[in-house]
């Protein structure tokens, strides 16, 4: 199965690359991304409408041109819906379209016209239906008429059509539901494109290392969630992640700001086979306008832009996310509108994790304010983590992980740890490997105290630091240097003034014999 995943990992950014040309990562990720969904949707319903189909002794593209078996695909629409979520006629079926992307083949021309109305008609699909919210305008973003495809139509349609003859090669073991090839495969071409994205990597992916410390936390003990909640799901990946470490997880909550970003996190879930039923992203600001106000999570998750700015509507105060906290995170950086915002939705029993610039921990004024709040008042902080410095894409700042709980006792201590220098070292960024990760995950879990990697600290600790979390406050790495030997220094610094004497004095000796 590694061998597989590995060759289809390779044959997908194989493909990814033809359509590169001068278009930027951010902008040739919509594109293929968009393809393989599109491929991926298309072979999901010819599978399910095969097995339909199967007493009839018909399989579902012997539909295609028959206006006397009209009835069979009225049926299976209203059926698909219900099922998938979604309807593809056969005839618009990617395997279908991709046998007529061949520069000579017949229906070439109007190859770009038919995968647009592919598109609309997936969408339109599901006008009224329960998965409409999850379908509506998933593709808005792919535009296969643009000039970064081509100059002119006909060679807009060579390159679609050669992507999609590629693509159309590939086996996505669909059949085979105990492996998620496919998906691990999506999550490895969204993080290729993170790593050549800059700084707008930051808005749809987290690395997967830090998604495991996190998704760790917040299941540890557990082995079924309720609810998992992301308010910056970015490409859905780290709520995705969290699944991984448990048996089920009920309910995916997830928002995302970025439409084009908003549309990926939702293909992504679908293709990581979650039914249309079992999540619900939607797409706004969060901090502005948040879509799931009310609603209680088992566990929350989130890697928030670092230290973004927001409006800090002083009306804010007005609302339960902010107002007890008697006040308001500065405009000029956001990250605790964001902390306060995840833990109004924290339910009692659950664990949130996210990721914040290490200012977080010791910048005074309201964010002080509200940090002593938090620890005095509500006493919810449970952990902070020190991670290795350029481990995110786009920037090289040094960051850390924040775990709160609500039904900590107010004896329990605050698990600091210092896992900074736990890391890999590669050309471009720093790496996590997977002791690292277990260090630091096992550390919490055991709340163990180890020499000069983590500590517990008393409320009385952090009250005398004034609610100042800086690690090293806590945890102390200081390493004491060798005594340095002065009469062996001495003798050094002697025995190199002799060397210079007898270097000088030769120098000299030739300086005279050239008689100068």
């Amino acid at each position: 199965m590694t061998d597989h995943k590995q060759q289809l990992q390779s044959q997908l950014w194989n493909i990814a690359n033809v359509l590169r040309g001068n278009m930027g990562a951010d902008e040739f990720r919509d594109y293929i991304l968009g393809l393989i969904f599109y491929k991926y949707l298309s072979e999901k319903i010819e599978l399910w409408a095969d097995k339909q189909l199967k007493s009839d002794g018909i399989k579902f593209t012997d539909l295609i041109d028959h206006q006397d078996r009209e009835d069979y695909l009225e049926g299976l629409a209203e059926e698909s819906v219900g099922a998938l979520g979604f309807f593809l006629k056969p005839h618009q079926l990617f395997s279908v379209l991709a046998a007529r992307g061949g520069e000579h083949s017949e229906g070439h021309d109007t190859l770009i016209q038919d995968v647009e109305e592919a598109f609309r008609d997936i969408e339109q699909s599901v006008a009224g239906a329960e998965s409409s919210d999850d379908f509506d305008g998933l593709f808005n973003e792919i535009d296969l008429y643009s000039s970064k495809l081509g100059k002119d139509k006909s060679q807009r349609a060579k390159l679609i059509g050669k992507v999609l003859i590629n693509l159309n090669n590939i086996d996505f073991q669909l059949e085979n539901t105990e492996i998620d090839v496919l998906g691990d495969a999506y999550e490895y071409l969204i993080s290729q494109f993170a790593s050549g994205a800059g700084k707008k990597a930051g808005e749809f992916y987290t690395p997967q290392e830090v998604s495991s410390i996190l998704s760790k936390i917040v299941t540890t003990g557990k082995d079924k969630l309720e609810s998992v909640y992301d308010p910056t799901c970015g490409s859905g990946s780290l709520l995705l992640r969290v699944a991984k470490e448990v048996e089920k997880v009920g309910m995916f909550y997830g928002q995302e700001m970025n439409p084009t970003t908003y549309n990926l996190a939702r293909m992504n879930m679908i293709l990581h086979d979650v039914s249309y039923r079992y999540f619900d992203i939607k797409q706004d600001d969060t901090l502005e306008r948040p879509q799931h106000d009310g609603q209680l999570f088992e566990a929350i998750v989130a890697n928030p832009p670092f230290s973004a700015k927001w409006s800090a509507d002083s009306l804010k105060m007005d609302e339960p996310r902010f107002g007890q906290y008697g006040k308001l995170a500065p405009q000029s950086k956001a990250d605790y509108a964001f902390v306060t915002h995840m833990l109004h939705h924290l339910s009692d029993s659950g664990t949130m994790a996210l990721v914040l610039p290490h200012g977080a921990l010791f910048r005074g004024a309201a964010e002080g304010h509200i940090r002593k709040h938090i620890i005095e008042e509500c006493n919810w902080l449970d952990a902070v983590i020190g991670l290795p410095a350029n481990i995110f894409y786009g920037t090289s700042i040094p960051t850390c992980i924040m775990v709160f709980k609500k039904n900590r006792s107010y004896d329990d201590a605050v698990l600091f740890i210092d896992a900074s220098n736990g890391f890999e070292k590669q050309k471009n960024q720093n790496n996590l490997k997977a002791e690292h990760i277990d260090k630091i995950v096992q550390t919490y879990i055991d709340r163990e105290v180890l020499d000069k990697y983590s500590y517990n600290a008393t409320l009385d600790e952090i009250r005398e630091n004034d609610y100042n979390l800086n690690i090293p406050r806590y945890v102390d790495t200081f390493e004491e240097e060798e005594p340095v030997d002065l009469k062996a220094v001495q003798a050094e610094i002697k025995g190199i003034d002799t060397e210079l004497a007898k270097i000088e004095e030769e120098l000299n000796g030739y300086l005279k014999e050239l008689g100068l």
